[in-house]
């Protein structure tokens, strides 16, 4: 018998890998559920993403980290941020390699994989961390060339590209994903796909109409026309049934287009880069046929420290065994069984950080909320109560504050600014600076010392102008202005 299934497996390879499901992980880039049709979103259309759902299951309580880089560390470590360092944007870039376990699980599997999209905020490059085949882009929000003579520039599997004059990033992805997929038909493959979508600065999408006025709109609905060219393509190969579709958003909606993302007329609480629900509360639909049946929502309690440990299970591929890995399976959820449930969930960013129960949120400063009207409302408890000693317990088995320390400035977007000061000396600020200074801080409501070019360029009277000054003035081109770059035009420190 033993050498009858050599035999067979040698001859009728695809037999046997239909057993293990392909996997395709989209991650959307500042999506929220006030930005996704079937969490109730007032303002925008997502038939495909909603079909994806109708037809598998829509989770409704899935955290991660508030921004994009911390974020995708959890995804691809399975590991807590003062685990693996990883608690602002500069430092996930510095993690060490083995730290990126997500297309190594797959590898060890068996599987052909795949990284197309975003990369940036990672360290190295994706065949390094275990991925076959790969295109990334540099930074966040690549959709077109904007400026004359200097096209944007990304990679295929180490050849450097210049994006066309006519290329749009999204479909040029788009098509490097279903080239992979045709190539790879007869065995088990992963794709994660990271998009460009919708991180700012947004630009009008080959189906924009001319003048258009709602960008986001736009760019929400040609990213779900993607995700159903995906689904379509899927079903021509024949691949549909056997593979496991997850859709998610690496984060909340970004800082400038939280007013529109509502549910019901209502506001959510909190947006990209900060520490309340809509922060880390994401998106989060997976779409299975083989397994899953279609039309559930599951509200149990995941975070992206998750689906490591769960890839794992359900390919059968293998982890470090010398690693604490944080996630929790959700493998039985994704078969349509109830299997066992979150207690709490834990998320980071910088040295802030809170657990959450169903009910109940404990931050780093004791501070206990009542999350029952979330996630619109947050409500402070004072004094004791039941659910503070609960998550108290769970906070200190995991012991943040006694892991890697935070690096960075407090915020989770950038290094330390005060320990940069310290090793490069600076002269006073001049009477103009001092000016620029305050003028940046009045910009800078929310206290957050970096401002998007959207945000920048929307808050001054001469909007072409403001763009250039933006980008002349972006020293690092993360298209984000700091408080140093702004008051010293395109420099960090005077010079």
């Amino acid at each position: 018998m033993r050498h009858l299934l050599l035999f067979l497996f040698a001859v009728f390879p695809s037999l046997f890998a239909a057993a293990k499901p392909n996997v395709i992980f989209i991650l959307a880039d500042d999506l929220g559920i006030g930005n996704v049709g079937c969490y109730g979103a007032d303002n925008y259309m997502t038939p495909n993403i909603d079909k994806l759902a109708a037809e598998g299951i829509r989770f409704t309580h899935c955290f991660t980290a508030a921004l994009c880089g911390p974020s995708r560390a959890m995804i691809m470590t399975g590991r807590y941020a003062f685990r693996n360092g990883s608690s602002n944007q500069d430092a996930c870039t510095v993690m060490p390699n083995k730290e990126l376990q997500l297309g190594r699980v797959f590898k060890s599997a068996g599987y052909k994989t795949a990284s197309i999209g975003k990369w940036g905020q990672l360290p190295g490059e994706p065949d390094e961390s275990g991925f076959d085949d790969y295109l990334r882009f540099n930074g966040s929000g690549v959709y077109r060339n904007t400026k004359k003579g200097k096209p944007e520039e990304y990679r295929i599997n180490g050849r450097e590209l210049k994006l066309g004059d006519d290329e749009y990033m999204p479909d040029v992805m788009h098509e490097q994903v279903v080239k992979f997929i045709t190539k790879h038909k007869d065995a088990p493959f992963f794709v994660y796909y990271p998009m460009s979508s919708v991180h700012g600065d947004l630009l009008p999408t080959p189906d924009s109409a001319s003048g258009s006025t709602d960008l986001m709109a736009d760019n929400i609905a040609y990213m779900d026309k993607l995700v159903g060219r995906l689904v379509t393509e899927l079903d021509t190969l024949k691949l549909r049934e056997n593979t496991l579709i997850i859709f998610m958003g690496d984060n909340g909606t970004g800082k400038g287009m939280a007013d529109r993302a509502t549910i019901s007329g209502k506001v959510l609480s909190g947006m990209k880069g900060t520490m309340l629900e809509c922060g880390g509360l994401v998106p989060m639909i997976a779409n299975w046929p083989a397994k899953m049946p279609a039309g559930k929502v599951n509200d149990d309690l995941i975070d992206s420290t998750d689906f490591l440990v769960t890839f794992a299970e359900l390919t059968g591929g293998t982890l470090p065994k010398d690693t604490i890995f944080d996630g929790h399976s959700i493998a039985p959820q994704l078969r349509g069984e109830a299997g066992t449930p979150r207690e709490w969930v834990f998320n980071q960013l910088a040295a802030m950080w809170y657990v959450r129960d169903v009910k109940w949120k404990l931050n780093e400063k004791g501070e206990l909320f009542d999350m029952s009207d979330a996630p619109f409302t947050e409500k402070l408890v004072t004094g004791d109560h039941p659910a503070r000693a609960k998550l108290a317990a769970a906070l200190a088995k995991l012991n943040p504050a006694g892991g890697i320390p935070d690096s960075g400035d407090g915020t989770g977007r950038h290094a330390n600014k005060k320990k940069k000061a310290e090793e490069m000396p600076v002269t006073a600020m001049s009477a103009e600076e001092q000016e620029r200074a305050a003028k940046f801080d009045k910009l800078d409501k929310d206290k957050v010392g970096k401002l998007t070019r959207e945000y920048f360029t929307t808050h001054q009277s001469d909007a072409a102008g403001a763009g250039e000054r933006f980008d002349k003035y972006d020293f690092d081109k993360d298209g984000l202005l700091g408080r140093d770059e702004f008051i010293y035009r395109g420099k960090t420190t005077k010079q």
